[in-house]
């Protein structure tokens, strides 16, 4: 009786242009209109839009910012010391994680929140091979607290799991498209990169994700796709060669 659903989602993964990958979205991204906290209902439409991808049979594991609660470089620049901004900010992550593992267990999909920073009762800690097993199960990773490390943004904690997962590639949700000459919210001339290099990304200061990040990824050759987590569908249409997005390579 299980057999026929296994073949059909071997047969679409078949067809997705990536079998293994990292979605990295801002905490921002789960605040909905919100000036601050969590939005539930954008909670569980992220979370569809990541179910979606799953059915296909694809292998994902997630990082989240923690910028809709705590934002460690604010706090520094408000006088806090950076080292304890910075783990306030890790903490944050965590419970966004936990945001979205709930909300994505409620749609079935099966789970694990993998803590950089050790917190037993919530969350795993990270061992490598455990993790790249979850995924290799069919379990979303959501991986918390970034490298566990201050001084490191989430961008630059998701690239170093991304290859630590021997992820294809990383792809980066916003609020646009895809990455442009300008902000095209603010811009109405603004340009839309189709495909841009990880020098020019860095040359250029485009703010895709952090130095560090980029020059991780151009370091191991890990493609960053660039697209709307606003566009129902799109994280799945990219997988199937369709949508709009940039890609960074």
């Amino acid at each position: 009786m299980d057999a026929a659903p296994r073949t059909s989602a071997a047969a679409e993964s078949a067809e997705t242009t990536y079998k293994r990958v990292l979605l990295k979205i801002s905490g921002e991204a789960l605040m909905g209109d919100q000036g601050f906290g969590l939005h539930p209902p954008t909670v569980e439409r992220v979370a569809r839009e990541v179910k979606s991808v799953h059915d296909l049979g694809v292998e994902i594991c997630m990082v989240i910012g923690g910028g809709n609660i705590f934002r460690g470089l604010q706090g520094s620049a408000q006088g806090m010391e950076r080292t304890t901004a910075d783990y306030m900010g890790m903490l944050a992550t965590v419970m966004n994680a936990l945001a979205m593992q709930a909300a994505l267990e409620k749609l079935g999909i099966h789970t694990r929140v993998i803590s950089a920073i050790t917190m037993n009762e919530v969350a795993e800690p990270y061992i490598r091979r455990r993790a790249v097993r979850h995924l290799e199960k069919k379990r979303v990773c959501i991986f918390a607290a970034g490298t566990g490390n201050p001084y490191f943004t989430t961008d630059t904690a998701a690239t170093l799991r991304a290859n630590e997962m021997s992820c294809e590639a990383i792809f980066k949700g916003t609020k646009v498209d895809g990455v442009y000459d300008k902000d095209p919210k603010k811009h109405e001339g603004a340009t839309r990169y189709d495909r841009i290099s990880y020098d020019d990304v860095l040359a250029k200061h485009l703010g895709v994700m952090d130095a560090s990040a980029i020059a991780l990824a151009r370091d191991n050759a890990l493609p960053i796709i660039v697209f709307s987590l606003d566009e129902p569908g799109g994280f799945r249409g990219i997988l199937r060669g369709e949508g709009t997005y940039t890609i960074v390579a």
